[in-house]
């Protein structure tokens, strides 16, 4: 029998220490949270997979355009010619490496109805102003689009102020107006699944979706990666759901028109998240937000996405949470503030934990300590620690099952488009990032909550009672790129895009526009 040295003794009374009922309740803690996360995901999966199934049935039975419609009949020019006229608004900001990508697949939507589209600049000093009119020239004749200059915003933030300019001039017969972010990217079919489930159901007063994060290989992107897909979760219901993404939003014109339930005022009067105010007012009246299962749009993020960037995007996601409208909408903050905030470090703990218990065990094997003075200090802890990584690989495998079948479901949406592919996830820097991301959400949360300002694109804007009481300006704030997308937003570093990519475009434009001409 070999004597412990004091590191050992440290070792294995920590690992003695970690077999109390609070360490286990801890460990167990952390599997359970796994297995929920698993399951959470399994659900999402269905709902997608649902959707797949539906479209290979309807390809089977002879519809050739399933990824626009299920029921071929809805693509006759008699229901073509009925269809409501729909605005598109897109707040720009910046201009980078897959914007031009995003921007072709919007306006290249394959719905039938009126359709104009608003692209939105604070001035004409921004990058992506030159950008979208470049563009906008070689499609004048096949699109209704113009650029629209809206100045500075003085009482919300820079993004809703475009927004709520976009919709002041969106025509006055749209009946259905759609807010995009520019790193969207649509579906032939996206607009037309949208408007036909709010024809359905005019009680909807909201429908959004959620982007399918493409991880660009760095530890920074995998960790986005990694924040969005338990979110997923609430938007992949096939129907009804509590949550909000501001990047695809489509709603009733007249809600804009008429300020229904403050809409307008809610945003403009100190509105610092558009998703969040518009989620905070249909709780309060009890209003439905819809998401459809087809609503997943491909989001590739940045292939110098540093890790600082995605520091910085986590701050701007934490600090959403400090922004509210009624005493109810901050209660919901803090509690989802403290809930996230507890079970991200109760993710956390279980590693580290089961990281000591296995060093233990290590040791033990080594050094080949007596029997008598380790087994229980080893059995237990092994116990806990294969079981959080029994648990961990069902969650892994969970989550990768949705993720392949939210990319078939977008490449079978999306058929004329380069096919994605799981090939490029490289699932260790995965699981490295759900530790890093969980890690450091509380630490933004907290300090997000005793800053209470912000830096969002070279803005800085100040919170007094969840709203914005304070807006500066100052060039030393704008960064040189923004975090997800890597945009240039002065100007000096965005790519120009050349005539020939944008003719090519436009020729793929007219091919893509002309099943619409045919009476089916």
């Amino acid at each position: 029998m070999l004597p412990f040295d004091s590191f050992d003794a440290y070792l294995f009374n920590a690992s003695r220490a970690l077999c109390s009922p609070l360490a286990v309740f801890i460990q167990v803690q952390g599997c359970f949270i796994c297995l929920i996360l698993a399951l959470g995901w399994a659900l999402a999966a269905y709902v997608r997979g649902r959707e797949i199934r539906r479209m290979k049935s309807s390809m089977k039975s002879g519809n050739s355009f399933a990824f626009l419609t299920l029921d071929i009949n809805e693509l006759e020019h008699s229901n073509q010619v009925n269809l409501p006229r729909v605005s598109v608004v897109m707040p720009l900001k910046g201009f980078g490496e897959h914007n031009l990508h995003n921007w072709r697949s919007q306006i290249t939507s394959l719905y039938g109805g009126p359709l104009e589209f608003l692209f939105v600049v604070e001035s004409t000093a921004d990058p992506a102003y030159h950008a979208v009119k470049r563009l906008l020239v070689d499609f004048k004749d096949a699109v209704d689009a113009k650029v629209i200059i809206a100045g500075l915003s003085t009482t919300c933030s820079q993004k809703i102020h475009n927004q709520l300019v976009g919709v002041e001039q969106m025509h006055k017969e749209t009946k259905f107006v759609l807010f995009l972010d520019d790193d969207v990217r649509l579906h032939p079919g996206s607009i037309g699944a949208l408007t036909t489930e709010m024809e359905k159901n005019p009680d909807i007063f909201i429908q959004t979706g959620y982007p399918l994060d493409l991880p660009s290989g760095t530890l920074g992107s995998y960790c986005i990666y990694e924040y969005h897909m338990p979110c997923s979760m609430g938007f992949a219901t096939g129907g009804k759901t509590f949550f909000l993404w501001g990047g695809c939003m489509m709603m009733h014109a007249d809600d804009f028109r008429t300020d229904r339930h403050g809409v307008v005022s809610g945003l403009r009067d100190g509105g610092y998240s558009d998703d969040m105010t518009l989620a905070a007012i249909a709780g309060a009246h009890k209003r439905l937000i819809t998401s459809p299962p087809v609503a997943v749009f491909p989001h590739p993020l940045a292939t110098d996405l540093t890790f600082p960037r995605y520091w910085n995007y986590l701050r701007k996601q934490t600090f959403v949470l400090e922004s509210y409208t009624t005493t109810v909408n901050w209660i919901m903050n803090r509690a989802l503030f403290t809930t996230h905030c507890y079970l991200s470090w109760g993710f956390v703990a279980p590693y580290v934990m089961a990281g000591i218990h296995m060093a233990a065990a290590l040791r033990y094997y080594f050094k080949e300590y007596s029997l008598e003075d380790t087994v229980l200090t080893c059995s237990g802890g092994l116990l806990l620690a294969g079981c959080l990584a029994i648990c961990t690989v069902i969650e892994l495998l969970s989550m990768w099952n949705l993720t392949r079948i939210e990319v078939h479901l977008c490449n079978t949406l999306s058929p004329e488009a380069t096919q994605l592919s799981l090939a490029s996830y490289n699932w260790c820097l995965v699981f490295i990032a759900m530790l890093v991301d969980n890690f450091l959400y509380p630490l933004s949360a907290i300090r997000s909550h005793l800053s209470q300002s912000i830096n969002w694109s070279g803005i800085r804007y100040h919170l007094r009672d969840g709203k914005i009481c304070k807006i500066d300006r100052h060039k030393h704030l704008v960064p040189k790129i923004t975090d997800l997308a890597g945009k240039d937003l002065l100007g000096k570093q965005g790519p120009t895009p050349k005539v020939a990519i944008i003719s090519s475009l436009s020729r793929t434009l007219a091919q893509w526009r002309q099943p619409k001409k045919y009476d089916i």
